[in-house]
Parts: C-alpha cells; sequence; structure tokens
C-alpha cells in the first residue's frame, strides 16, 4: 500500500518507543530497522524497466529541467523542478503532489501505467496529446519504458501506438507523438528507494545483520565470546537464528555446571 508522500521541508512526526522485556530486545530492534527500510521515502533513479515502480517522477530533458504534471481537472503540463542538488536532474525530487505519478506495471506484459495523485490514469491520444481523465487502463493509458542505450539511468518512453514521449527544447510543450529517439525523447524516472527491488532486498538485508553484541547477550542471558557473536549473526541472516540462541544457552548452562 501507497503511503502519503513526503516532501523535503516537512516535519517527520517522531514514533513513540514502546517499552519491551529483555528478551524481545533483540527481535524488536530488529523489526525496528527492518521497518525503516521498507519506509525509506528517499528518491533514486529507475536503472531498469523492472525498477519502475511505485512514486515516481518523470524527468524531462529540455534546457530548463521539467517533469510531467498534471492538475486536479485532468490536463497534462511541464512543471518546472525546483529540488535538486546544484541544478542536476538526476538528482531531482518533487515539490508538488502533481508531479507524482504512481506506476502500476501490467501483469504479463512489460508495460506499465502511470495514475496521478486525482486518481485518474495519463493517457495519449492518437495525435500525441496528453491526459489524465480515465479511471481504468485501455491501450491509450499503458506505456513501455525502454532503457536507453546512450545514457544509463534514462529511458525513452514508448506509448501503444509506436511513438516517443517528448518536450520541446524550451521545456513547455510535452507530447506523445515522437518518431524517433532523440536528446528531446530522453526521460529520467526518478522513484522512492523502497519500491526498488535490489536496493529494498539490500536494506532488509543490511537491517538483518545489523545487530550489536550488547543485544544479543542481552537474550543469551550472559557474555558472548567472538566466535558466538558471528555464530548469532551469521543464523540471523541465514534464517536459523532462534535455533542457534537456543544452542548458545544450553551450551552456557553446561559451561557453567561443568
Amino acid at each position: 500500500m501507497v503511503k502519503p508522500l513526503a516532501f523535503k521541508g516537512d516535519k517527520k512526526t517522531k514514533k513513540r518507543k514502546e517499552p519491551s522485556e529483555d528478551n524481545h530486545l533483540v527481535e524488536k530492534s530488529a523489526r525496528d530497522r527492518t521497518f525503516e527500510a521498507q519506509e525509506d521515502d528517499s528518491w533514486v533513479t529507475a536503472d531498469s524497466s523492472g525498477d519502475v515502480n511505485g512514486p515516481v517522477v518523470i524527468v524531462l530533458s529540455s534546457t530548463k529541467p521539467v517533469c510531467m504534471a498534471c492538475d486536479a481537472s485532468g490536463k497534462v503540463f511541464a512543471s518546472e523542478l525546483e529540488n535538486m542538488v546544484e541544478g542536476d536532474p538526476a538528482t531531482a525530487e518533487p515539490h508538488d503532489i502533481r508531479q507524482v505519478w504512481i506506476a502500476t506495471k501490467i501483469a504479463g506484459t512489460d508495460n506499465v501505467g502511470f495514475k496521478g495523485h486525482h486518481k485518474r490514469y495519463l493517457s495519449c491520444d492518437s495525435i500525441g496529446i496528453f491526459s489524465a481523465r480515465t479511471e481504468a487502463m485501455s491501450l491509450e493509458e499503458t506505456f513501455t519504458c525502454i532503457p536507453s542505450t546512450d545514457t544509463p539511468g534514462t529511458f525513452n518512453i514508448r506509448t501503444q501506438r509506436g511513438k516517443f514521449i517528448a518536450v520541446t527544447d524550451e521545456g513547455k510543450e510535452i507530447r506523445g507523438d515522437a518518431e524517433s529517439v532523440t536528446f528531446n525523447t530522453t526521460i529520467r524516472l526518478r522513484m522512492q528507494a523502497r519500491f526498488k527491488p535490489r536496493l529494498k532486498a539490500s536494506r532488509e538485508l543490511q537491517a538483518k545483520e545489523k545487530i550489536s553484541r550488547k543485544e544479543l547477550e542481552e537474550v543469551v542471558g550472559r557474555r558472548l565470546d567472538d566466535d558466538e557473536v558471528r555464530s548469532l549473526k551469521k543464523a540471523r541472516v541465514q534464517g536459523d537464528y532462534h535455533e542457534a540462541i537456543l544452542d548458545v544457552r544450553v551450551k552456557g548452562k553446561h559451561d557453567k555446571y561443568s
């Protein structure tokens, strides 16, 4: 489920920490770290068509950095980008909800649909005019994101009529009737990090690995040597953490009475 979008400058609500018993400290800490990875609302660049999912900003190539946006009536227009590092469109983030589209993959195809903030889909008609007024996807509301061979991290987005999305050099008009790939058809898709498959998997794995000796010792109930710490951390990643904890506890009792 897509959560409400956050923009730069918004105040973040602090979450209350719930008290927990010692034997639940590590499990709670791991859940918190995994939750943080899943809730990552930073913006990154989609590298492949398989990445395109969830909230995206469709950054266009023009002399003035702009992106595709739509208003509440479904009018599609070029919106100037403000949130960038040193004016670089590759670092763009939205400052207006109208600049954000929800990308949805179409099962069994390489196609994707883009839903606006007003819950209507981006559409391109037979003469290349864009609008966002339909509640369901048909051929006119589906697009194919083709990775650019010239510039890594960019795409050429093709309509179902075989034409490409393009913007004028001045960034004033967006059309969907470009016959061939040019600089003006080159598009960068900025997306939320938590929806990027490889990044999401990597961060969740890091969250599992990230546990301190102190937390492990609190769960086991005694001090641990270096080998035991390494063994328990490895078990967390491999999925047999609880069994490993029991083994270490049993070993500790045997050592105590030997």
